[in-house]
């Protein structure tokens, strides 16, 4: 695949991606030379994060439009839909530059009637975004001649990522120390903590309370993981006898989809309770092991099913 075939997916989402993946380097440049920080991080580093994401969300859904093309999907409407949220996504990049520039936050500010209306544009345009990714992914039930293990990647993948994305809008509300003492900002990504207190590296993530930030980043990059776990599948076809079954190819999809989707809402439940991710309590843990073993099942009865039909026929040939 050349790179003139790649930038022809879906012009304006590749273009929003490809001018979010230069912003990368000129972010980290701002990590690097700008010394101010904002809640605790770089000034620089949550517009570096978000252009990262922006460029992942825009190419892979140039790649989906093109699939749409390809294999007489339901395309009307949906070239028209890659735009508005390639549109929306750039509005979005552009305000959190623009915050960043002026040494102040991007997202729930209502501190003045400039970032109150700067937050607003961002809330209309992450709006936009999601309704159009809703459209693009009910497209993708339209997909025809996909083999099934690659078509419950994908749809599953979408839905997933929709689901996460919606996530964000928990964020968005006051909190209860906002109501009671108001001071210009309505909503966090902490929960039962004000944002901007201990985090990970790099992600931020709060280690002190809940964050909302992490359902909503795992959710929308299953967008990525699902496919991404089929190819791997595929690749492996040829040298496994197990994995060149179809059907044992969209049973291990589907274990996965199962397990991701359980983990998005085992994530969700445990930061709307005020749990720091790295510090669970016992019944997060012991949902989380309930998982791993379920998942761990599936994948077992899905190599399984290779495995029995071999068995009988080599009980035939006896």
């Amino acid at each position: 695949m050349s790179i003139r075939t790649a930038l022809a997916w879906h012009r304006p989402l590749m273009a929003v991606g490809l001018t979010c993946a230069t912003l990368v380097p000129v972010g980290l440049l701002g990590v690097l030379v700008d010394p101010r920080e904002l809640l605790g991080a770089p000034i620089w580093l949550k517009p570096t994060k978000f252009a990262v994401s922006i460029t992942i969300f825009c190419v892979t859904w140039a790649w989906l439009y093109a699939q749409l093309r390809e294999r007489r999907g339901p395309v009307r409407g949906a070239f028209a839909a890659g735009t508005v949220a390639a549109v929306a996504l750039a509005v979005e990049m552009v305000v959190l530059v623009v915050q960043a520039g002026r040494g102040t936050t991007s997202h729930f500010n209502v501190t003045t009637p400039v970032n109150s209306a700067l937050w607003s544009v961002m809330g209309v345009s992450i709006v936009a975004a999601w309704l159009v990714t809703l459209w693009l992914t009910a497209a993708l039930f339209g997909l025809r001649g996909l083999d099934p293990a690659r078509a419950l990647a994908i749809r599953a993948g979408a839905v997933i990522a929709l689901a996460g994305m919606a996530l964000g809008f928990l964020m968005t509300g006051p909190t209860p120390g906002q109501l009671a003492d108001f001071q210009g900002v309505v909503g966090a990504h902490t929960v039962g903590l004000p944002d901007g207190g201990p985090g990970l590296a790099v992600v931020g993530w709060s280690t002190v309370g809940g964050d909302l930030r992490i359902p909503h980043f795992v959710g929308m990059h299953a967008l990525q993981a699902l496919p991404l776990l089929l190819i791997c599948l595929e690749l492996a076809a040829p040298r496994s006898a197990a994995l060149a079954d179809p059907r044992v190819r969209r049973d291990l999809v589907a274990t996965a989809t199962a397990g991701y989707a359980a983990l998005l809402a085992l994530l969700t439940w445990q930061a709307l309770r005020g749990q720091p991710l790295l510090a669970p309590d016992a019944w997060t843990a012991a949902a989380f092991g309930a998982l791993v073993v379920a998942v761990g099942a599936g994948t077992v009865l899905a190599l399984r099913r290779h495995a029995a039909p071999l068995s009988r026929s080599g009980a035939g040939g006896r």
